[in-house]
């Protein structure tokens, strides 16, 4: 069975086997938690994200799909990439969010990882609303097929925070 812990902090200073990276596209880097890992986890990453670029994903990572690389200098073995959507008012892509929850599980699953640990994927920069990220993010977990002993929500503020809170109880 499955663990769901919350926490709140930063990401980077996390020790699990995975921690996942709320990456863009292009897997090179960018703001917030993407740049967060990139800059901590050192220089390591990006050259794994390059080697990906120039082989596999030489379009870049689909939204709701996911990878894995080192983790470089961080304290985990490795780092799980997923590409959140970008939030609409206008089309409901709740389920390329649920994705990149179970996908992130399933690259876990198969490196032999046991703990992992997630941001509030598409809640900064990508506009989605944390309370409804938190929803989608719990159901995702809870409902996923894995061998993940713990699934650790790692949040950065208070209204984040508070939004998973209330979806875990």
């Amino acid at each position: 069975m499955t663990t769901l812990t919350l926490t709140q902090g930063d990401i980077t200073r996390e020790h699990a086997d995975a921690l996942v990276n709320a990456a863009n596209s292009s897997l090179l880097g960018g703001g917030g938690v993407d740049g967060a890992i990139h800059r901590r986890g050192g220089p390591e990453i990006l050259a794994e994200c390059r080697r990906l670029r120039a082989s596999h994903y030489g379009k870049g990572l689909a939204t709701g799909q996911a990878v894995a690389t080192t983790a470089g200098r961080l304290n985990a073995r490795w780092v799980i990439h997923t590409v959140g959507p970008v939030f609409s008012h206008e089309e409901d892509r709740s389920e390329l969010l649920s994705s990149c929850y179970r996908e992130s599980l399933r690259v876990a699953d198969e490196l032999g990882a046991r703990t992992i640990a997630f941001p509030a994927i598409s809640t900064g920069a990508y506009g989605w609303p944390p309370q409804d990220a938190a929803r989608v993010a719990v159901e995702a977990v809870r409902v996923a097929d894995t061998a993940v002993g713990e699934v650790r929500f790692v949040l950065f503020d208070d209204r984040t925070y508070e939004a998973f809170a209330a979806q875990v109880r």
